[in-house]
């Protein structure tokens, strides 16, 4: 069938009809064209109520940032936003949707999947399920934010922490390369406990549900990757890729990751490039470190 154009602000939604349940006309969007920031998906078209997401509809749309998916869809098919490297935040109706495989693959800035009114924190672990956890079976937007759903969070998590760094490894160099990025070890096992970082501080940041013997080992683990330790791969990722984000770098100096040791070097690194986190830190020095220090002196 013969695509058609629904123009939208700054490019074009093509669509097709196709046939319902019930032997009804509705729209499928099969393909994206434009430059957009922000896409709103309409409800209608021709009248005509809109339930399909077509496979790789929005493949590679680099500009994406923001997508909203209207009530009505009620299937979205595989790979729709993958390679969408930009993607920032989707913002789904909280009603069954059928989804297929690889929706986000590659989303690597995707941080948020809004469904319904749900708070940001199920936004925030729906959108690290499907990236950095990697299970996509915890896309269930039906299910997101229950007990039962958040237990499974946990528990793919912890399944995550606890594995050894170097697995999967030998498989990264028998593909090679040019499929993984750099075949040194060293890099690759630096990645995975990013990767562990990056699920633990979410996690501590929307803790609703969580074990406190989760917690308590979870907050060993960042400190022993905090600045000055054999790896820094806590303070790299908040540094890296939150510098600009007051709740990350709160709960690094919460979590005792901030020491007397550690705190010059801390603002060495920070230099000039995030002046509100570089305050933060000295102030907490201030309030925190520099106040035991001085007690600790009348002691002697």
């Amino acid at each position: 069938m013969q695509e058609k154009e629904y123009p939208i602000p700054e490019g074009s939604l093509y669509y097709t009809f196709r046939k319902g349940q019930n032997g009804e006309n509705t729209v499928c969007i099969t393909r994206y064209q434009g430059l957009a920031g922000e896409v709103n998906i309409p409800e209608q078209i021709e009248d005509l109520p809109v339930t399909v997401i077509a496979r790789k509809a929005f493949l590679s749309k680099k500009n994406l940032r923001k997508v909203t998916v209207p009530v009505g869809v009620k299937e979205i098919e595989d790979w729709a936003f993958a390679y969408c490297d930009g993607l920032e935040s989707v913002a789904l109706p909280d009603q069954p949707i059928v989804f297929g495989k690889s929706l986000f693959l590659e989303c690597t800035k995707l941080r948020k999947i809004f469904v319904g009114e749900k708070g940001e924190g199920v936004a925030a672990l729906l959108a690290a399920a499907v990236t950095t956890a990697q299970v996509p079976y915890l896309l269930d937007i039906s299910a997101a934010g229950s007990r039962e759903w958040l237990e499974k969070w946990d528990a793919r998590m912890m399944v995550i922490l606890r594995s050894p760094d170097q697995e999967g490894y030998s498989r990264q160099v028998l593909c090679g390369e040019e499929d993984y990025g750099s075949t040194d070890q060293n890099a690759y096992e630096s990645r995975q406990r990013k990767r562990k970082v990056r699920l633990l501080l979410l996690r501590l940041l929307y803790p609703d549900g969580l074990r406190a013997e989760y917690r308590q080992e979870m907050e060993t683990y960042l400190r022993e990757h905090t600045k000055g330790c054999p790896g820094e791969e806590t303070w790299q990722v908040v540094f890296e890729e939150f510098g600009e984000d007051r709740l990350y770098y709160r709960l690094f100096a919460e979590l005792g990751c901030v020491t007397a040791e550690n705190i010059e070097l801390l603002l060495s690194d920070i230099g000039e490039m995030y002046p509100e986190m570089k305050a933060y830190l000295i102030r907490y020095k201030e309030e925190n470190i520099g106040s035991s220090d001085f007690f600790a002196g009348l002691e002697l």
